[in-house]
């Protein structure tokens, strides 16, 4: 099966997007944090009335990422202390 994002990425920055987007966070936080509040405010603006709505809909995202994405999963994991 093709790889989509794989053939994009290799074409279009070398490597993947998600380590292109954590460098320059790292090296330009202060700009990211500004352009993020300042794409918040505009669309707090334009949209006030459907803002609840995003929230609700990143927050639920936010917390689905956080389940899903990161280390392998292992039926029963506890704590990295080696306990069992």
């Amino acid at each position: 099966m093709v790889n989509l994002y794989k053939m994009l990425w290799s074409r279009l920055g070398g490597r993947p997007w998600t380590y292109i987007l954590r460098d320059t966070w790292h090296r330009f936080e202060g700009l990211w944090i500004i352009g993020l509040v300042a794409c918040g405010a505009l669309l707090g603006h334009w949209l006030w009335e459907l803002i609840f709505w995003f929230l609700l809909v990143f927050a639920l995202g936010y917390i689905a990422g956080h389940l899903f994405w990161g280390t392998e999963y292992i039926p029963g994991q506890r704590e990295e202390s080696g306990e069992q």
